[in-house]
């Protein structure tokens, strides 16, 4: 019977189409982040499951598995997507983001430094309510410790990339090393600072931003530097 069937009467196969399929999939991503996201801040991190994160988003416990590795994969990646603004945007280097471009971009050292405060009170508010559940679960659970340890040593890559750039174009203060310059921009930078002026302090993020780009200049670059333009 088979050789009764003409080549031009069998169905075409459909071509496979990779692109979709890897649209499907950062949906997917995107979906399983943001319920992970909403259940970390309504529950902590002890009291959300990969189960209940799978029902959120639609999916099954072993798709997080393969994509995050378990709940300490996931709540980094839920990180690093605040930190990012979207989990559209975490899929892109830092180098990549146009507020990252327009800072390395930047001729003036000190308008460098300017663009780059305030880019900081925007992150700082999205990953402060997640912070706080990594601070209080971190104390109990190793595998978490760990996830906060790597994210404070990627944290000090980035500021020692900004650092040495800043060498590269020699507008680093005299004597100022630049690993000295990454600690500084690691130390001033960071969200317990952030909390300390605005948070607990009150001041408003405008004020942050400005106490920012002036103390790192202050800090980081020569007394006689160019003014921004």
């Amino acid at each position: 019977m088979y050789e009764d069937v003409k080549p031009e009467d069998a169905k075409p196969r459909r071509r496979y189409d990779s692109r979709r399929r890897q649209a499907q999939a950062a949906q997917t991503r995107h979906e399983i982040l943001g319920a992970a996201h909403r259940l970390f801040l309504e529950r902590g991190y002890a009291g959300t499951t990969l189960a209940s994160v799978a029902e959120g988003a639609g999916v099954v416990v072993e798709t997080i598995y393969r994509a995050f590795g378990g709940k300490a994969g996931l709540f980094k990646a839920v990180v690093e997507a605040a930190v990012a603004g979207g989990a559209a945007r975490a899929e892109r280097s830092p180098e990549q983001r146009p507020a990252i471009q327009a800072v390395i971009a930047e001729a003036d050292p000190r308008r460098q430094l300017e663009l780059y405060a305030a880019t900081q009170p925007g992150i700082h508010a999205r990953i402060g309510p997640l912070f706080r559940v990594l601070a209080e679960a971190a104390a109990a659970d190793p595998e978490l410790a760990e996830v906060s340890r790597q994210m404070d040593e990627q944290r000090l890559a980035g500021m020692g990339r900004f650092a040495q750039l800043l060498a590269d174009r020699g507008a680093l203060r005299p004597g100022l090393s630049v690993d000295e310059a990454r600690d500084v921009l690691w130390t001033l930078n960071s969200h317990a600072v952030h909390d300390l002026l605005v948070v607990r302090r009150g001041w408003p993020p405008g004020r942050y931003r400005d106490w920012l780009s002036a103390t790192l200049a202050r800090t980081l670059l020569p007394d006689d530097g160019p003014s921004p333009s």
